[in-house]
């Protein structure tokens, strides 16, 4: 796994895949990235659904966040301050080479590739982002950025709004996400012991390249 600041990976797309794995991921006990879900680390889940979907893929992590081995992708890391949600999509903006990109969090095990791709689709419309959403609620981190949302996002980080007002402001096009569970994210270690019980009616994806 290469930890380095370097041109954005290349793929099917003209996008960037960007999986957000800063946080701190206190109330589940540490790094999500390498928490043991199923047998696979919990990363391992929305990178294969960005990989089928975008043909490439980079992490956004800190210098001290725990991770797999994951065979061939790229690690940008963010400054160690702020921590903030922001941070991650800011970041990978100003570092995607002018391309859109399709930002995902560590902690959701059940996005499709599909979902992915639709929001990749949505990026050449007239609004700088487009945002997964249920019934009108938002998932600002599971989303669509094209660099002229790197301006008012960094404005935004640096006045310390929440990640979902500073989203709100680029009047984003909402993709109304018809699978619930795709938006189930992983914060505590019930919520680890309930995705697991929903794998029992899903079809689990394979990335072969990551190792515990």
């Amino acid at each position: 796994m290469r930890r380095r600041r370097e041109p954005a990976p290349r793929g099917r797309w003209d996008r960037v895949g960007v999986i957000l794995a800063g946080g701190a991921g206190i109330r589940i006990g540490g790094s999500k990235a390498v928490v043991n879900l199923n047998g696979r680390p919990l990363i391992s889940y929305p990178l294969e659904a960005m990989w089928r979907a975008l043909g490439n893929v980079a992490i956004v992590a800190k210098i001290d966040t725990e991770l797999p081995s994951v065979a061939g992708v790229t690690v940008w890391i963010e400054p160690d301050e702020p921590r903030h949600p922001l941070l991650g999509i800011v970041h990978a903006l100003g570092l995607c080479d002018g391309r859109p990109l399709v930002v995902c969090p560590v902690d959701l095990p059940f996005v499709s590739s599909g979902l992915i791709r639709k929001l990749a689709e949505g990026a050449s419309g007239p609004s700088p982002a487009v945002i997964a959403a249920r019934a009108g609620r938002i998932q600002p981190l599971l989303g669509s950025y094209r660099p002229e949302a790197l301006a008012p996002l960094s404005v935004a980080l640096r006045r310390d709004a929440s990640v979902h007002e500073a989203v709100a402001a680029l009047d984003p096009v909402l993709h109304e996400v018809e699978d619930e569970d795709e938006l189930f994210n992983v914060n505590s270690p019930d919520d680890l012991l309930q995705a697991s019980a929903m794998f029992s009616r899903r079809r689990q994806p394979r990335y072969p390249n990551v190792k515990s």
